[in-house]
């Protein structure tokens, strides 16, 4: 019988937490004075998306923000953060997991960014550009955007 369970990761390193029901994936939508939202490029994509990732076991909804956005976008110091859209889980064949998505508007005191160790590119893009992308990841940011400005 096969080791394979739906819905769980199984990591060879034990200290890792070992299985999953579902991930909770954590997306920043922060726009500057121009209204241009700031996007990254992760490490080996060719596409762009907003940053964030993975909410630890054990973390808060803060720190796991603060982690990923220093880790894609270096950002340092305070930030206020609001919910603007939580998602229905949805089964991820690349990873055998459900994940679910919530999105905020992230409004931080520091706008200086850099790419950050998780990040090839980051700049702060117009999100009209992204609405007739090819790309669905790239879609979302237009959509995400949308929701974010009707606040």
């Amino acid at each position: 019988m096969a080791n394979t369970v739906h819905g769980a990761i199984i990591y060879s390193d034990t200290s890792e937490q070992d299985n999953f029901l579902f991930r909770v994936s954590l997306k920043a939508v922060i726009f500057n004075a121009e209204g241009h939202v700031l996007v990254v490029k992760e490490h080996g994509r060719d596409w762009w998306d907003i940053p964030g990732g993975g909410l630890e076991h054990g973390e808060t909804i803060k720190s796991a923000l603060a982690r990923e956005l220093y880790e894609e976008v270096s950002l340092q110091g305070g930030f206020e953060f609001e919910t603007i859209l939580t998602e229905d889980p949805r089964y991820q064949d690349s990873h055998n997991l459900y994940q679910m998505r919530i999105t905020f508007i992230v409004k931080p005191e520091s706008f200086m960014f850099a790419p950050g160790q998780d990040a090839d590119e980051i700049q702060f893009m117009n999100p009209a550009d992204f609405e007739n992308s090819e790309l669905i990841t790239e879609q979302k940011i237009f959509e995400y955007c949308q929701l974010a400005q009707n606040r």
